[in-house]
């Protein structure tokens, strides 16, 4: 059952996390991938398309609505009022590296709409940031996951209970997040 789902959902659902969010999906689109239910080439590939089309999406936005936007959830607006200042001192590096920086995945495309940065420098190295990001945590998970396996010696016994554990973790962090968010306002 979960083959034939993820044969037919994987990379769909995995572009859909990936376009707005990212990091728990593809963790757990790495362990499949180690456990032969999605090749781990394809994650890497549907990955890097989610978070750099969602990051594209966001960037135009926030060039044009960005204040609005921000203004809407006051911890965005302070989290862009901190991107700004990072970007003034070294926007490309901080184009390139904002994805692996826990917390900016969303606020910091809209901040780099706003600040005027070229819209085809950043349509490069956001490419450029998305398939390091997706080759790192993917080729990462994948690695965890054939690590487990030998630590695990029979990890078919433990792997719905690891696929388990990876969706509670994943689900939690996004509960915390949202509450975080509501209570900050």
């Amino acid at each position: 059952m979960l083959q034939a789902f993820l044969q037919d959902y994987g990379y769909l659902a995995l572009f859909i996390g990936t376009f707005f969010e990212g990091e728990t999906i593809l963790v757990l689109a790495g362990f499949l991938a180690s456990r032969g239910y999605l090749d781990i080439y394809w994650v890497m590939l549907t990955a890097a398309s989610g978070g750099y089309t969602g990051d594209q999406l966001w960037y135009f936005l926030g060039r044009r609505k960005g204040r609005q936007i921000l203004a809407r959830k006051p911890n965005w607006e302070a989290l862009g009022a901190r991107a700004l200042e990072h970007l003034q001192r070294y926007p490309d590096i901080w184009v390139l590296g904002f994805r692996f920086v826990y917390g900016l995945r969303t606020v910091m495309p809209v901040a780099i709409g706003i600040s005027g940065y070229p819209p085809l420098r950043f349509l490069l190295l956001n490419a450029v940031s998305a398939v390091i990001w997706a080759v790192v945590l993917g080729a990462a998970a994948f690695h965890l996951g054939a690590a487990l396996e030998l630590l695990l010696d029979n990890i078919k016994r433990y792997e719905i209970w690891v696929i388990g554990a990876l969706i509670s973790a994943g689900s939690l962090l996004w509960l915390w997040r949202r509450y975080r968010n509501r209570h900050s306002t």
